[in-house]
């Protein structure tokens, strides 16, 4: 990819959703803050620490998506060693994520 043009992410098509679904979460983490606050029943706390997890994994699922639907395949087309930077990127992201 020349450096001369613009580049825009693979998620830039999804940008506002991916900013409702993180205040979503973001509020959502409030809301466990509130809950240790209150003093809530652990077993409440955890099924919502449960929720946010997913809902994170979520998030990290579809930024991986569009990387590699746009990112990893723009830069496969425009030469082998820039693709096989791209999937080394991704696979260190697939990989501190299944750590995770």
């Amino acid at each position: 990819m020349s450096d001369d043009l613009p580049h825009h992410h693979g998620y830039i098509s999804r940008k506002d959703d991916y900013l409702k679904r993180l205040r979503r979460i973001e509020g959502q983490t409030r809301g466990l803050q509130r809950m240790v606050e209150d003093e809530a029943y652990c077993i409440d706390i955890l099924t919502q620490v449960s929720a946010l997890t997913k809902a994170l994994q979520a998030v990290s699922l579809g930024l991986l998506e569009d990387h590699l639907a746009h990112c990893v395949v723009d830069a496969a087309r425009a030469g082998e060693d820039e693709g096989a930077v791209k999937v080394a990127e991704a696979v260190a992201a697939i990989t501190r994520l299944v750590r995770s």
